[in-house]
C-alpha cells in the first residue's frame, strides 16, 4: 500500500486484485461483505485443492493423540465416580451415626459450632484429663514431634466423643519448642477448646482429687470418676524412662493408678517375645473415654491396645 500526500490530508491507495474493482467502488458495506466472503471461498478452494488441512477432526487427530484423549477421559470419569462414591459413603455415615441426633442436612458450620458447645459444657460436667508436659525439656525434635502428633490425635477423638473429657495442657509454655510443633504439625491448634497453663499440674488442683495413670503403678484403675482428675505423663516411647511418672506422682503424694490390662488381657507368643503395657496418649486417652461410655473394660482395653503390644484379651480366639 502507497501513501501520498496531496494538500494537507492523507491519502491511501490500495491494490485491488484484478476483477475485483468493481467489488469495492459501489458496494457500501454490504459489498465489502460480500467480498471478503468471495475471498473466504476462494482460500478454502485452494486449501481443498493443495490437500493440506483436513476435513474431519478423526483424520486430523493422530491416532495417538486419539488414544491418549480416551484414555484421560477414562480417568475424568473415573474421578468423577469415585468421588460420587464416597460423598453416598459419608451421607450412609452420618444417616448411621448421627451426633446427639443431628441431622445430615446441618452446615458445617453448624456443627462445628454444636461440637464446640459440647467440649465446653465438658469443662463443667464431665470427666477431666491432664497432660503433664513439663518433661519435655530434653525431648529431641523427633521425640516433640511424635508428642504433637498425639496431642492431635487425641484431641480428634475427643470432638468425636459423645461424652467428651475436658483436657488441660499443663506445663505448657507458649515459647516453648513443643508448641511450635503443636503449630506446625497440628492445624487449627491456636483454636482448640482446651486449657493451656504453664503451672504444674500438681498446683493447679487439689492433690486428692489427682489420679496420675503410669504403667508402674500397683493399682488397677476401676472407674473413671467426673470428681478426679486423671494425669498422663507427656513422655513418647522413645524417652520413657522407668518409673519416672510414678515417682514424680509420688514425690507429690499423688494416687497413682494404670490400666487394668492384667486383669482383662493375657500375654500372646510372639516372635520377638515382646511384651509392653506403654502406650501412646491417645491410645490411653481411647481407653479411657470408651470406657467412660460403655462401662465395658474389655472393650476400651481392646480399642486402645493394639496387637502389636503383645497382649489379647483373655476370651479372644487366635
Amino acid at each position: 500500500m502507497d501513501w501520498k500526500l496531496e494538500g494537507s490530508a492523507w491519502k491511501t491507495e490500495s491494490h485491488v486484485p484484478l476483477g475485483q474493482e468493481g467489488l469495492l467502488e459501489d458496494a457500501g458495506e454490504d459489498g465489502v461483505s460480500e467480498s471478503f466472503q468471495l475471498l473466504q471461498i476462494d482460500v478454502e478452494c485452494e486449501s481443498r485443492e493443495s490437500g493440506s488441512l483436513p476435513t474431519g477432526s478423526a483424520t486430523w487427530c493422530s491416532k495417538n493423540v486419539q488414544r491418549k484423549q480416551k484414555h484421560w477421559e477414562k480417568i475424568v470419569a473415573a474421578k468423577k465416580s469415585k468421588r460420587k462414591q464416597e460423598k453416598e459413603r459419608r451421607k450412609a455415615n452420618r444417616a448411621e451415626n448421627p451426633v446427639l441426633g443431628i441431622c445430615p442436612q446441618h452446615s458445617k458450620r453448624f456443627l462445628k459450632a454444636l461440637t464446640r458447645e459440647r467440649l465446653l459444657e465438658a469443662k463443667h460436667t464431665g470427666p477431666r484429663l491432664c497432660i503433664d508436659l513439663s518433661m519435655t525439656d530434653h525431648m529431641s525434635k523427633k521425640e516433640l514431634s511424635r508428642l504433637a502428633g498425639q496431642i492431635r490425635r487425641l484431641y480428634g477423638s475427643n470432638k468425636k466423643a459423645d461424652k467428651p473429657f475436658w483436657i488441660c495442657l499443663a506445663g505448657f509454655s507458649r515459647d516453648s519448642p513443643l508448641y511450635e510443633e503443636c503449630l506446625r504439625m497440628n492445624d487449627g491448634f491456636s483454636s482448640y477448646v482446651l486449657d493451656i497453663t504453664e503451672e504444674d499440674c500438681f498446683s493447679l488442683f487439689p492433690l486428692k482429687t489427682l489420679v496420675y495413670l503410669t504403667p508402674d503403678s500397683e493399682h488397677a484403675l476401676e472407674d473413671v470418676d467426673v470428681n478426679k482428675i486423671y494425669i498422663l505423663g507427656g513422655l513418647v516411647d522413645e524417652s520413657i524412662q522407668k518409673k519416672v511418672t510414678f515417682q514424680k506422682a509420688r514425690e507429690h503424694s499423688v494416687q497413682t493408678a494404670r490400666l487394668p490390662i492384667q486383669e482383662y488381657m493375657i500375654r500372646r507368643q510372639n516372635g520377638r517375645n515382646y511384651h509392653s503395657e506403654i502406650l501412646a496418649l491417645n491410645q490411653v486417652f481411647d481407653i479411657l473415654s470408651t470406657y467412660f461410655e460403655t462401662r465395658n473394660w474389655p472393650e476400651a482395653l481392646k480399642k486402645g491396645v493394639s496387637s502389636g503390644k503383645g497382649y489379647v484379651l483373655q476370651n479372644s480366639v487366635d
